[in-house]
């Protein structure tokens, strides 16, 4: 078959498939051939550039970001929220929670043991879950969480918050999530009660992550970091914090004195996690989620497409 007679075959083979909307084996069967054979053809005339799709969708972009940081990180799912040109960091938070809202359920099936962390991601993402009956489920807070400021984001509320939305029970981790000193912290593990609830976090099936940029922090908010320890955390080149613990960008756990006097699930320990979501917004957190990336800390990421871009045009970079 000349090049010619192969090209006009193949043509019509193409236009009985996309255009006249044939099935491969109603094809083999008009022009006497087997269904095997139609594929071939089909696939030859993509080869050939004869066919070219052509999707023509918005959400193909972010497809291909959600495959690219797939790909890269060795990531199980990844969620990149569309923010349709909005700038504002509150809105795009909230379109980042509500996606992760949505998949929650997924995610959770079959899973008797949650555990969540804090920050104002998840606690948007709580409150707009549905209500639900889930038998059997428990929730714990990873980390502790108590005092005076932005209670409504603390791990122990949202583990509260989470059992009323799932119509489960909850553990509460009585221990602020980084204590005065190393001393305070022996006392409090010296409880029977903390003890236990520690060594339980560990067995939890899926934890649920927000993380943050340690210099643009809630946690400074909330009195946890002073500028004596913002001074330290550069020292040691901290990008991110899991659960109030400080990472550097490959993903190492520092050796400072603020990791030593957390309570909370130890970061060796959330690896053997599952599943472990990490729901996430904001383009000051890039190297947040690049450190916490580099160290395999999550295996499911929801964020949004401008943070998704930027996170992989700056690994392009490195």
């Amino acid at each position: 078959m000349d090049n010619w007679t192969e090209k006009r075959e193949l043509v019509r083979i193409a236009k009985l498939y996309y255009f006249n909307g044939l099935t491969q084996a109603e094809i083999a069967k008009k022009v006497g051939v087997s269904r095997p054979v139609i594929s071939k053809m089909l696939q030859r005339a993509k080869d050939l550039g004869i066919v070219d799709i052509i999707i023509k969708d918005e959400t193909v972009n972010i497809v291909e970001l959600e495959h690219q940081l797939e790909n890269k990180f060795d990531l199980d799912e990844v969620y990149v929220v569309p923010v349709g040109g909005n700038d504002n960091d509150e809105v795009i938070k909230q379109l980042v929670a509500n996606v992760a809202a949505h998949h929650f359920a997924k995610w959770m099936k079959d899973k008797k043991r949650i555990g969540i962390s804090w920050g104002t991601t998840l606690y948007h993402m709580v409150n707009q879950l549905p209500y639900d009956k889930s038998k059997g489920v428990k929730i714990y807070p990873l980390v502790g969480g108590i005092g005076r400021h932005r209670i409504e984001i603390h791990a122990n509320q949202l583990a509260y918050e989470l059992s009323k939305k799932l119509g489960a029970t909850c553990e509460f981790l009585y221990a602020p999530a980084i204590v005065e000193s190393i001393e305070l912290k022996k006392q409090l593990l010296e409880s029977t009660e903390i003890r236990t609830l520690l060594e339980e976090m560990k067995k939890v099936d899926i934890a649920v992550l927000g993380i943050g940029n340690p210099y643009e922090s809630t946690m400074v908010e909330m009195g946890y970091l002073k500028a004596e320890d913002i001074a330290e955390l550069r020292e040691n080149a901290a990008v991110c914090d899991i659960g109030s613990r400080f990472i550097n960008q490959s993903g190492q756990e520092i050796e400072t004195l603020l990791n030593s006097k957390v309570i909370g699930i130890e970061l060796a320990d959330l690896k053997s996690i599952p599943t472990t979501v990490c729901v996430v917004s904001g383009v000051n957190k890039v190297d947040a989620i690049h450190g916490a990336l580099n160290g395999k800390y999550f295996d499911k990421l929801v964020l949004d497409e401008l943070t998704a871009a930027e996170l992989l045009k700056r690994c392009t970079e490195v």
